[in-house]
């Protein structure tokens, strides 16, 4: 049986490697992604439903749906642009998420397997200073996922979080190498930043018919560095 997934952020870093990991396991995957070929904001109603359109002509319906799509957003909450920022890293963020699974729901719940997977951070289980915009849209996404485990799991339908650490993506790449490896000493146990590779492997675990008694998890993969608590 083949499967179909949406991938949002699907164009780089976690979200391209959970792309290429369902794909090597046989799963025809559609990428929802503001820079991809067929560009889809998920931000945008309209822009999701042209989406849908496509993956249903082309793909089928669909049996996974993981929400990757995000953006990185800092302002201190007396900032001129504080507003502005949180309007639209919420939108991203956390209202992106919902919009895409009210989307995809007929199909999740027609499937009898269906898997929804939401990327936040480790930002869900902790704060950091100055960029509580960013923050609050992974509490809400962390939310968000219990809800639609207790409101979707007598429909077959699983929802799980992933809340990724410090991680080598294109945004992370940009710090010095001897600033990221004096951080991870100190505040990641296994001493190392992780790669989108090990995320996605975490991400696609959650969408194997196997996983069906994992429902409502929020999982850091974060090399221990919420365990130890810095």
């Amino acid at each position: 049986m083949s499967r179909v997934a949406i991938v949002t952020g699907g164009h780089s870093g976690m979200g391209r490697a959970t792309v290429e990991l369902l794909e090597a396991q046989g799963v025809k995957v559609a990428s929802f992604d503001i820079h991809g070929e067929r560009p889809v904001d998920v931000s945008d109603a309209a822009s999701i439903e042209a989406g849908m359109a496509d993956v249903h002509q082309s793909l089928g319906a669909v049996d996974i749906l993981v929400n990757a799509a995000g953006m990185p957003a800092g302002s201190p909450i007396g900032g001129e642009d504080f507003v502005s920022v949180w309007d639209r890293t919420l939108a991203v963020n956390l209202s992106g998420a919902m919009l895409m699974v009210r989307a995809c729901l007929d199909d999740l719940v027609a499937s009898g397997h269906g898997r929804i997977v939401n990327v936040a951070s480790t930002e869900a289980l902790v704060a950091s200073p100055n960029i509580s915009p960013y923050s609050v849209s992974k509490h809400g996404l962390v939310g968000f996922t219990r809800s639609l485990a207790g409101e979707l799991g007598g429909k077959g339908v699983t929802a799980n979080c992933v809340c990724p650490g410090a991680t080598l993506t294109g945004m992370t790449e940009l710090i010095p190498e001897e600033h990221r490896a004096k951080y991870a000493k100190r505040h990641i146990p296994v001493g190392r930043y992780g790669t989108p590779e090990e995320i996605a492997h975490m991400i696609v675990a959650l969408t194997a018919l196997e996983a069906s008694f994992v429902n409502g998890a929020v999982i850091a993969v974060d090399g221990g560095m919420t365990a130890r608590g810095n």
